[in-house]
């Protein structure tokens, strides 16, 4: 059973949102729901407003004007801090990951909003602090046995090929348990076989921990092929909205994206 079969409510609607910088504008009027555990797609060109509509739902960037609504809850604008703390994690095009550190100890940065102990605590592992530890690792590694990057767990993240250095950031993000996850381009710049693995974890994580994702993915393969339903940008507009199937027979996105040839 695909996720847009069972997709429940609505968890999050954008409402006219529109973003400027200066006198260019990345995004104008834009509005789209997503649906609890369905996974929605963004696509357009380069320079669409795609990364900026992620950055407007994570707290990064502040809307000039619209307001975007979470479990029901209507905000204009939210700091990231409150966004993560609501249950959004985000992943991004540029890796940021803590190289020298091991891939447990980057996918353990993922779980400090859900640490209580104080710094003090923390840096003695005593009592209370050391139990919650250890729980908060077990955690982690249930993400590593899940990514199959068990062999890995010891290693410094940047000794890693690319392809699993983007597994590593995606279990940083899964962590973070989060209702919605938002994937900013999560194959760029793989090879066949790791997208493959990457649309699998993908697919996995939607269905398994029923975790809502949003995603933005320049390949219209990967796209037609994993998403419920698609919006689709131009030069920060919304020119198409709907399943992968209306989205690829809509005159307007044939003609700024896919190409007549589609």
């Amino acid at each position: 059973m695909s996720a847009g079969s069972r997709a429940g409510d609505v968890i999050l609607e954008v409402s006219n949102i529109s973003l400027r910088f200066g006198g260019v504008k990345a995004l104008t009027d834009i509005s789209f729901d997503v649906r609890e555990h369905e996974i929605r797609a963004i696509i357009g060109p380069n320079g669409a407003g795609k990364s900026s509509m992620l950055n407007c739902i994570n707290g990064v960037y502040v809307p000039n004007e619209g307001s975007i609504t979470f479990q029901g809850k209507t905000f204009s604008h939210m700091n990231s801090r409150q966004v993560a703390e609501m249950g959004v994690a985000r992943t991004f095009q540029n890796l940021a990951l803590f190289k020298g550190m091991s891939v447990l100890d980057n996918i353990m940065t993922g779980r400090n909003l859900k640490i209580k102990s104080n710094l003090l605590l923390q840096a003695l592992r005593i009592g209370p602090a050391e139990r919650e530890e250890i729980r908060h690792r077990q955690f982690v590694e249930r993400i590593i046995d899940f990514l199959e990057i068990q062999a890995y767990r010891k290693t410094p993240v940047g000794q890693l090929p690319y392809g699993l250095q983007k597994r590593v950031d995606l279990g940083r993000a899964l962590a973070m348990e989060p209702r919605i996850l938002l994937l900013d381009e999560p194959m760029a710049g793989m090879n066949v076989e790791e997208k493959q693995d990457m649309c699998r974890f993908i697919l996995d994580v939607n269905d398994e921990f029923g975790t809502t994702i949003v995603l933005i993915e320049h390949d219209m393969g990967v796209v037609m092929d994993i998403s419920d339903r698609v919006v689709v940008l131009d030069y920060g507009k919304k020119i198409g909205d709907g399943t992968p199937q209306e989205v690829r027979n809509n005159e307007d996105v044939i003609r700024a994206y896919l190409g007549t040839s589609h």
